[in-house]
């Protein structure tokens, strides 16, 4: 063989190796977490102080887990990041063209029950709050021209579990590089 083939046959086995390695480490990090989408960047400081710009986030399935409410974890003394209940990963209306949202949930709503503002919820689902933020999502988020409903157990993309300061980062930086890859949520999410 021909030195540069040589060269490409071992450009090929190195592909080849990155591609197990990197499929060893995803299955690996599926089996544990039960979802594909790993980790989330944090985009803006409606989480603070518990969660920061840049913070990389790592989640778990809502399907292998209970999402515990701020109301329920005050009264069990459950927290996570800083404060009761749970940091969920959702996405806004249940819409996929939407970046999803890093909040906390605060309490469950049931169909027609009051919500924050005092309108009847339209269907059962969870009320949500940035820890920063004076209000909960139902009452001053947007979704295009509509306001943003309860959130119902299937719009839940992960459940936050662990973060790591600055490695949201590069992330970030993409997609300012390349806004459209915030069409995949799993490389970006503003909180």
């Amino acid at each position: 063989m021909s030195s540069s083939t040589d060269w490409l046959v071992e450009l090929g086995k190195l592909a080849l190796e990155v591609a197990i390695i990197i499929g060893v480490v995803v299955s690996v990090a599926y089996a544990a977490t039960g979802t594909w989408h790993l980790g989330f960047a944090v985009e803006s400081g409606s989480m603070e102080p518990h969660m920061h710009v840049g913070d990389l986030i790592f989640v778990l399935s809502p399907s292998r887990t209970n999402i515990t409410t701020y109301e329920e974890g005050k009264k069990i003394g459950y927290k996570t990041f800083g404060d009761y209940g749970d940091v969920i990963i959702y996405r806004p209306n249940g819409r996929n063209d939407v970046t999803p949202i890093i909040h906390r949930a605060m309490k469950w709503v049931e169909k027609g029950e009051e919500m924050p503002d005092g309108r009847p919820a339209p269907h059962a689902g969870y009320i949500t709050k940035g820890d920063a933020n004076p209000y909960a999502d139902q009452v001053a988020l947007l979704v295009g021209h509509e306001r943003v409903q309860p959130v119902k157990p299937e719009w839940i993309i992960g459940v936050a579990r662990a973060r790591v300061p600055f490695l949201g980062y590069p992330s970030i930086a993409l997609r300012k590089i390349l806004p459209f890859l915030c069409l995949r949520p799993s490389f970006c999410v503003p909180s």
